[in-house]
């Protein structure tokens, strides 16, 4: 078959979503705007250009999860990975690189594929027909960005993150906290304890106001706006309305009675509300904050439950074009309502440098695949790439639903493992995910292989 996959944005996920689909014999046009329409953080014209940090961050493949991502994708012959390892920097245990010099290689390895045309136009409809993936990321144009509102809805395109903090829920101390619903709200025991809570007295929220309110904050970058919307204001901004706002907003303590001091009313609650299926992540609900990330971790650790928090990802607002992918993808990463169509990277709501090279890097097997004719295996669940396109595809709460790093707290629990939970068994435990990650994903790698031999 000869059929052309077009791929539309040339970050980390359309240029090794382009690499995995030429090199199994797919005709690829990569359309990149850049450099005849420009964004207002990009730099240069280059391919793989890196807007913000020039880390890939942890390079641990036994105990850090994106270090475990960075392993597969070398495994699956990535080319991030690979063009990476050729550019690094001294940067400890993490992964940097001389960002001009590995946007450059990206580039010219992409232009000398045989495969591989590269298109310059701008791309600002969602085509009828052909194989597509759109990889456009959080700067998606806003000629495609309305394009894409207009076929999946104004309420299911996001224009800006309101990123509430996730902490992991082993972290908490549930000897301060306690599991229940305002007022033991549901049907459902789960339901009536769907939250977690952590009380404040009068003391420990004064204090926690005038943390909040000395801590440094981020500006707002050119191109992104200070108009927030009326659902998601920073809680700093909340707090300099008034010292009792939040306290009258999502720290009212109504309708909870602390299970473990029930005659002793609570100032202040903060809450917490379950983030994943798994019950392993919690946001911090209404906490979406402009605070810079040392002040968050400093400040959330002043809330009682909370001092020995560990964050899967800190808080945010700012400008990130991206799908609310439970409700509008499949779990082939197709539009649900144009098939023909894939999306892949930041915009599929995952976070990160690392994790859109790797949604690219499935969505280029995947499309390839179809065109080829070939059944492509189930991403096994259990890996790095599994758990995160499991949670954009269904696994994330689609109400809630917020872009995320790769973190061990997506991953299924081990069962009947012998690994002690909590702090002190984490470095067994996050072992064992690597190892049972690293078999399926050979085994994943290796069904591909012999598949492909068959049909040769």
């Amino acid at each position: 078959m000869t059929h052309t996959l077009h791929i539309v944005g040339g970050g980390m996920a359309g240029s090794e979503a382009a690499w995995q689909a030429a090199n199994m014999g797919v005709q690829v046009v990569l359309h990149e705007m850049r450099p005849k329409v420009k964004t207002f953080a990009h730099q240069t014209g280059n391919l793989g250009e890196m807007v913000c940090s020039n880390s890939f961050r942890s390079d641990d493949h036994e105990q850090n999860a994106v270090g475990l991502l960075h392993w597969e994708m070398r495994q699956a012959g990535g080319l991030i990975m690979r063009t990476a390892q050729e550019h690094r920097l001294p940067a400890g245990g993490a992964l940097a690189v001389d960002r001009e010099a590995f946007a450059e290689k990206v580039t010219s390895t992409l232009r000398a594929h045989p495969n591989i045309s590269i298109s310059h136009e701008e791309v600002v409809n969602l085509p009828d027909d052909g194989q597509w993936i759109f990889a456009t990321g959080p700067l998606t144009s806003a000629g495609l960005g309305e394009a894409i509102q207009r076929e999946t809805g104004a309420d299911r395109l996001a224009f800006f993150d309101a990123i509430a903090p996730i902490v992991y829920a082993e972290s908490i101390d549930m000897s301060v906290a306690w599991r229940q619903s305002r007022y033991d709200k549901g049907e459902t025991e789960e339901e009536q304890k769907a939250y977690i809570n952590c009380p404040m007295t009068k003391d420990q929220y004064e204090a926690f106001i005038d943390a909040l309110l000395a801590a440094d904050k981020t500006e707002f970058h050119e191109g992104e706006t200070a108009g927030y919307f009326d659902g998601c204001l920073p809680i700093e901004v909340m707090a300099e309305r008034g010292r009792e706002t939040l306290r009258h907003g999502p720290m009212k303590p109504v309708g909870l009675t602390n299970a473990h001091k029930p005659d002793e009313k609570a100032y202040a609650v903060v809450q917490l509300r379950r983030d994943n299926a798994l019950g392993t992540l919690y946001n911090i609900v209404g906490f979406q904050t402009k605070m810079k990330y040392g002040a968050q971790t400093a400040v959330f650790k002043t809330i009682p439950g909370l001092q020995d928090a560990s964050f899967a990802r800190l808080g945010g607002i700012h400008r990130n074009t991206f799908l609310n992918s439970p409700t509008l993808l499949d779990n082939q990463m197709r539009l649900r309502s144009r098939p023909n169509i894939r999306f892949a990277g930041q915009v599929t709501g995952v976070e990160g440098y690392v994790e859109s090279a790797a949604m690219g890097l499935l969505a280029g097997r995947m499309a390839a695949s179809e065109i080829l004719g070939r059944a492509l295996p189930v991403v096994p669940q259990d890996t790095a790439h599994g758990a995160l396109i499991h949670h954009i595809t269904g696994g994330a709460e689609a109400k809630t639903f917020q872009p995320m790093n790769v973190n061990f707290g997506l991953f299924r629990p081990l069962e009947a493992s012998g690994i002690k939970g909590g702090r002190r068994g984490r470095k067994d435990r996050y072992k064992a995910y690597t190892d049972r990650a690293k078999q399926a994903w050979t085994g994943w790698l290796a069904d591909q292989h012999e598949g492909q031999a068959a049909s040769t």
